[in-house]
């Protein structure tokens, strides 16, 4: 059953997998218009925009209403062969990038936008697009719920996940018309939201624009919408030509400007401890915002032109993000930091604590029924991987991330640059946790002991009390799981009573290693959840000696430093 076979508000319902008496709750006693909180957010331009977002009951409503239309699109477009190349705003796969990437190295480029596009999407319209359009023809009891769930005020709200779709398909026939007279002037059309950009090498366009830009008006406003002339401007090839926000000349990227503020702003944090955006003080997040921003261009590029790139080989900006990222990770940490060799280590050590929080005020809160954990854990990421070599998986990309403590293996010696440049000293330590695997020469313990070239009295040290300071003068520490059961080396599993490691679940047992030979076991993974959820039965006791540790270097770090 698709969307446009729906005829009652019980069909409806059971498409969106909502309980009929729920979805009628939320429609005429709870009523839409009163599950909105509204905030404002500051524009590029210095003005205010207002953001109306859904609450939680009836944002989970309009997701599923999403996901049903983005369902019938799909099929919709299978069967009419139709690529949508023209929008590229709240589209599956599509963004500014693909949008600026088909206007990228040509002569002339036109840039203009609509005036107040979000408010053009009144309830009238959308309500009257679901009634009456081709391809969706749905009652008009059923076209009017879908915009009383979907609209705010009479209009599609800014904050709605339900929003973007709707604009999209309400624009489409704007598309399909400025689509038809582009080909006319040889021109490459594509929008994104309310932005709208022509491109064409053919000079035919800079003796027309005036004719062709009414043509466009008249289109526009056909569709209620209204174009802004003032926006409205023909870019030139010798000049910075930008689409959606980036420069296009000759490939995807940002102005040298934004760069280079950004850069100034990044050391200004690290030798100050602030700075600005404009006028305003900006934030860590907002910084990050930025060269994350960057670091998606060069991203698309490489992914464009086929290069292979590491850690090992980054541009000088992917270098900045980098130096960034050390800074907040590992340097001016907002809660001391765990880095583990996988993670599911992660999820016992949480669930640990959360059976433990009385014993460890320190390492865990607990409020009402959530839980705030003393320390924070490193989670493994594609920018991480990239940035640092901290691959998703393996204890031996922890080297790569030691390396910039030090410099070395050719690496940036991001700790020295810190201690010299910023106002700050480490604000937490930094805990490398491995399994106590010492024996082995192959094991991940071992090799890290032996990249990171520990002294004989640090390995004693280390040794007896399991944890070491691994750099003097630094806030790098390297703990290891304490032994249990008398075993010469153990693991982080090593520290569940046999009971638990013993587990059958839907007649297959627990393998750490991995191995499912003839379907019979389950992995870490799988384990790891059931620890989670279960975690007011099972016995943590010998988690304490590694929490004790834990507990030390938090209260040595604070008090020495």
């Amino acid at each position: 059953m698709y969307i446009n076979e729906v005829k009652t508000l019980r069909e409806l319902a059971f498409l969106l997998q909502i309980e009929y008496n729920y979805l009628t709750y939320i429609l005429y006693k709870k009523r839409p218009e009163n599950c909105y909180v509204s905030f404002v957010i500051p524009k590029k331009s210095g003005e205010n925009r207002t953001i109306n977002s859904p609450i939680k009951s009836l944002k989970y409503i309009q997701r599923k209403l999403t996901n049903q239309i983005w369902r019938y699109e799909l099929y919709l477009r299978e069967e009419k062969g139709i690529d949508s190349k023209i929008s590229h705003a709240f589209e599956k796969n599509k963004s500014i990038f693909t949008n600026a990437n088909i206007h990228k190295g040509k002569k002339y480029i036109i840039n203009t936008d609509l005036k107040d596009y979000f408010d053009s999407f009144h309830f009238g319209r959308v309500r009257g697009y679901f009634n009456k359009n081709n391809d969706y023809n749905l009652p008009i009891e059923i076209a009017t719920i879908i915009a009383q769930l979907t609209c705010y005020n009479s209009r599609l709200p800014q904050g709605a996940p339900s929003s973007p779709i709707i604009t999209n398909l309400i624009s489409n026939n704007m598309d399909m018309m400025l689509l038809n007279i582009t080909k006319k002037y040889k021109l490459d059309y594509t929008r994104y939201a309310d932005d709208l950009t022509f491109s064409t090498n053919d000079k035919y366009i800079v003796d027309n624009f005036d004719v062709f830009l009414e043509a466009v008006s008249k289109i526009v406003e056909k569709n209620g919408f209204e174009l802004n002339t003032k926006k409205t401007r023909l870019q030139y090839k010798d000049s910075r030509q930008v689409v959606t926000g980036l420069v296009v000349n000759e490939k995807l990227n940002i102005s040298s400007d934004y760069f280079r503020e950004t850069k100034a702003m990044a050391f200004s944090l690290y030798t100050k401890g602030k700075f600005n955006i404009g006028s305003k003080e900006g934030t860590m997040s907002q910084l990050e915002g930025r060269f994350s921003f960057i670091n998606q261009i060069d991203k698309y590029n490489n992914k464009l032109e086929k290069k292979p790139r590491s850690f090992r080989n980054l541009n000088k900006r992917e270098e900045q993000f980098r130096r960034f990222l050390f800074y907040k990770y590992f340097y001016h940490n907002n809660k001391p930091l765990i880095v583990t060799e996988g993670k599911t280590d992660i999820i016992y050590i949480k669930a640990a604590l959360k059976k433990l929080y009385m014993d460890y005020p320190d390492l865990v809160k607990k409020e009402y029924n959530s839980f705030d954990y003393g320390f924070a854990f490193l989670k493994r990421s594609k920018t991480l991987e990239f940035l640092f070599g901290f691959a998703k998986d393996g204890a031996d990309s922890m080297k790569n991330l030691y390396n910039f403590f030090t410099g070395n293996n050719n690496a940036k010696d991001y700790l020295k640059y810190f201690q010299e440049y910023s106002m700050y000293k480490p604000n937490y330590p930094v805990v490398f946790l491995f399994d106590n695997e010492l024996i082995v020469d192959s094991k991940p313990l071992s090799g890290f002991i032996k990249h990171i070239k520990l002294d004989d009295n640090k390995q004693k040290y280390f040794k007896e009390n399991h944890f070491v300071r691994v750099l003097d003068g630094s806030n790098l520490f390297l703990v290891t799981i304490p032994l249990v059961k008398n075993k010469a080396e153990c693991e982080i599993e090593d520290l569940f009573d046999d009971s638990v490691l013993e587990l059958t679940l839907n007649g297959k047992t627990f393998d750490r290693k991995g191995k499912n030979k003839n379907n019979q076991h389950f992995g870490k993974e799988i384990f790891s959840k059931y620890i989670m959820k279960h975690y007011k039965e099972i016995n943590f006791d010998r988690f304490k000696p590694f929490l004790v540790i834990l507990q030390t270097i938090l209260n040595d770090y604070e008090k020495n430093g």
